[in-house]
């Protein structure tokens, strides 16, 4: 939790690590356009917000039912709830500082992210790790699509999406074959 404390500095404002950020992927991708920067530092910080919150959550439930002071369904509402208190009392702090800004809609991410890691402490790790590996993909190979088509209409090139959507839709049909041989 003080960790979490801790990300909602002033030290770690968007400013601040859109800086070190944008330096960054200057070097990776040095074509990247000012506009594509901007959003993918936005991505990062609320990824950033589901991470944290999904590991405080975790670590909430696991220290809850492997203690034996509750059973795992009990333990995996008053992770939720500590989360979710956290998350409150996060953007409460940040709505004090000069550098940031309380939101609620980053309360119900931070939530979110205790919710997912919550859920799949429940179903179990691998099961968990399993099914949003096939969505994820699922989402590479569809989103992908759509970015090359609107990318094709510019007349632009993101020449690396020529590869990875074909590898995600080759690792879905992997994932798909795998599992009927299974049967």
């Amino acid at each position: 939790m003080v960790v979490v404390l801790a990300m909602s500095s002033s030290q770690m404002s968007a400013e601040n690590t859109g800086s070190l950020l944008g330096s960054v992927l200057a070097w990776l991708l040095p074509g990247l356009r000012p506009g594509h920067v901007d959003l993918i530092h936005g991505l990062l910080r609320k990824a950033a917000h589901v991470t944290e919150y999904g590991i405080l959550g975790a670590l909430w439930r696991r220290s809850l039912v492997d203690s034996g002071v509750v059973r795992p369904r009990v333990g995996g509402v008053l992770a939720l709830a500590v989360s979710v208190v956290w998350a409150v009392v996060d953007e409460t702090h940040q709505s004090f500082l000069a550098t940031r800004t309380g939101a609620v809609g980053d309360v119900v991410l931070d939530s979110l992210g205790a919710l997912g890691a919550i859920v799949a402490a429940q179903l179990g790790w691998w099961k968990a790790v399993d099914v949003v590996t096939g969505a994820l993909l699922w989402v590479a190979m569809l989103g992908g699509i759509g970015a090359l088509a609107l990318d094709v209409a510019a007349g632009t090139d993101l020449g690396v999406l020529w590869f990875t959507v074909p590898a995600a839709a080759a690792l879905l049909v992997y994932r798909w074959r795998r599992s009927t041989s299974r049967s």
